[in-house]
């Protein structure tokens, strides 16, 4: 699948759910309880032991399935590539990389970097990012999208950090093409609570639907 395509997928669900876990078996359990409450697009972080292998075993669950799972926390192109080969579909980063771009432009597969400042956006714009993470959006707020937009009309972004339930609708309202979510989504499978992940997650997707309407 082309990387226009990976793209829309993410876009198009509307909600990324971060997944972190101190172990790949708890990992697959709250990726498992977050698909079941309705989100698709998942971001398994680097800091999850033997990361690769948990990705590897994602993609071969849900292939030919609407779920795309992305690589997180990626910080160098080594990982960058290595992910990639396990399966990952799109690679996300906390900071924005040029090693780390070329890398998944050269396999196709969307770069997702975040930035904090115009001159992080346009360098990320330069080399090939088609969705930019606004992060940490818990200082920014939404109202840094429509700056963003002043002098970048056409990037997409997608907040990450400070993105809740209840703020949904203002993330959207400014402008982002979609938001990502890490606890608020997933923190219940800290104690085991995975029904309540799979709560967590229907709620933001229909605070997200109810955002597009």
């Amino acid at each position: 699948m082309q990387r226009a395509e990976l793209l829309n997928k993410v876009i198009e669900s509307g909600v990324v759910s971060v997944v972190r876990a101190e172990s790949g078996e708890k990992a697959l359990k709250i990726v498992e309880a977050v698909v079941s409450g309705g989100i698709t697009s998942i971001e398994l972080t680097y800091s999850v032991p033997r990361a690769n292998e948990v990705i590897s075993d994602l993609v071969a669950k849900y292939i030919g399935t609407e779920v795309v799972i992305g690589a997180g926390t990626v910080l160098d192109p080594t990982s960058a590539r290595l992910a990639i080969v396990a399966g990952a579909q799109f690679i996300v980063s906390p900071s924005f990389n040029k090693e780390v771009a070329k890398i998944c432009n050269l396999y196709q597969i969307p770069y997702v970097p975040g930035v904090l400042t115009p001159l992080e956006a346009q360098n990320a714009l330069e080399y090939g990012s088609e969705l930019i993470k606004l992060f940490p959006g818990d200082i920014t707020g939404p109202k840094m999208i429509k700056d963003l937009k002043g002098p970048f009309p056409y990037i997409n972004i997608l907040p990450s950090g400070g993105v809740n339930v209840d703020n949904v609708a203002d993330w959207f309202a400014a402008g982002a093409v979609a938001v990502s979510a890490g606890g608020g989504v997933t923190a219940p499978a800290a104690t085991n609570d995975y029904g309540m992940v799979t709560e967590n997650a229907k709620k933001f997707m229909a605070a997200f639907k109810a955002a597009k309407k």
